[in-house]
């Protein structure tokens, strides 16, 4: 019984980081280029008391043994860099990715982050930046006046200044892709950190190479199912009270025990 109760907590603390994991990706179900994480979750130690296979006389094996669970733990949590939908908003400076690939951004400490979110903006000296203002890699500076902003599936970006009726090019936005994006770090943001498990980032041409195409005018949305965390929230409560349920009987044994022996 004393067994039942620790194991039963391990149960408990593990569906207590499921629903923590949900919520973040409900909270984040509006979040542009946000990827929901997955919970992964592993047995833990066994006590074996007959070892299976074992000799039960000289000529016959045990066909199996006894082995008694400790209970379990989350092992890690994974990012699902599946694609979320493309809304479309018809700002010159939104774009999309569809398909493989990530935004370079440059941070204070001269560090490289990634990102899927394209919702970019005009710093004060016309530098392409997103939302906090960090610049995006290769920088990209669109002159003062232009008229019109093109970006190309390519990533090529061209212009039209005034008093010029042909588009000038300006610069070329690249992306990245890593071996395995779920060994990314997450920093918050919308931005990664490459890791060793990661692996070395890949730059090259959006379209080439197997990244993904550019889409002006559109941002990808959370790839977060609400249909499919409100069922994964309902497994949880259920588990959590289960195991909840485990303790108390426990308890119950214990007390009638104490009590009437």
């Amino acid at each position: 019984m004393m067994n039942a109760l620790w194991v039963s907590k391990t149960g408990l603390s593990a569906q207590d980081t499921q629903l923590a994991t949900i919520s973040n990706n409900l909270a984040n179900v509006a979040t542009v280029g946000f990827k929901r994480d997955r919970v992964n979750f592993e047995d833990l130690l066994y006590q074996i008391r007959r070892q299976p296979g074992a000799q039960s006389s000289e000529n016959n094996q045990l066909p199996s043994g006894l082995q008694i669970g400790t209970g379990v733990r989350v092992v890690s949590t994974q990012k699902e860099f599946t694609e979320g939908s493309l809304q479309v908003t018809d700002n010159s400076l939104d774009v999309a990715i569809n398909g493989r690939g990530f935004f370079e951004v440059l941070q204070p400490d001269g560090t490289t982050a990634y990102t899927r979110n394209g919702q970019f903006h005009l710093s004060r000296d016309g530098e392409v930046v997103n939302g906090d203002g960090l610049v995006i890699q290769p920088a990209i500076t669109v002159p003062a006046g232009t008229r019109s902003l093109t970006i190309g599936k390519d990533g090529t970006v061209s212009v039209v200044l005034p008093g010029s009726a042909a588009a000038q090019q300006i610069g070329q936005i690249t992306t990245t892709d890593f071996i395995n994006p779920a060994g990314l770090e997450a920093i918050g943001g919308n931005l990664f950190l490459e890791t060793t498990a990661s692996g070395s980032p890949t730059n090259g041409t959006p379209g080439l190479d197997g990244l993904g195409t550019l889409v002006q005018g559109s941002l990808e949305n959370s790839n977060v199912e609400v249909v499919e965390e409100l069922v994964n929230m309902i497994t949880t409560q259920r588990a959590y009270e289960m195991n909840a349920k485990v303790i108390s009987t426990s308890d119950q044994m214990l007390g009638y025990i104490t009590q009437n022996l």
